[in-house]
């Protein structure tokens, strides 16, 4: 997909995605969106970095060049709107306890989110 076309969804999905799941009650705003194109250098680049959200700056990045298609953009929007809506603090309490990002109650919960994606088609 290009940068373009990812955008175009984003504004499309995004707000579904809002009126679906609702505001989080750990933030005052919903999450700004970004489209950035890697947080890494181009041989670095974990191909399946797809999105990530940061709760400091309540914002969902999305790495645009890593995205392969529709599927792929909307599974990423609902997973890291599921880390909005959740604990910041109890996000790094998981991490405290031994938990891996395989097995973290959150990004279990996330990824298992995903499975509704296209209710925002």
């Amino acid at each position: 997909m290009t940068r373009k076309e990812i955008q175009k969804v984003t504004e499309e999905v995004y707000n579904k995605v809002i009126n679906h799941y609702g505001e989080s009650k750990h933030h005052h705003h919903f999450p700004y969106i970004a489209i950035e194109d890697t947080p890494y250098s181009d041989e670095d680049v974990p191909k399946d970095l797809y999105g990530e959200y940061c709760s400091m700056l309540n914002e969902v990045t999305l790495y645009w060049k890593n995205i392969p298609s529709l599927e792929v953009l909307i599974r990423t929007l609902v997973h890291e709107y599921q880390h909005y809506l959740q604990s910041p603090s109890w996000m790094k309490r998981y991490y405290n306890m031994g938990y891996g990002y395989s097995d973290h109650p959150y990004e279990v919960a996330a990824f298992n989110e995903e499975e509704n994606w296209k209710n925002f088609i």
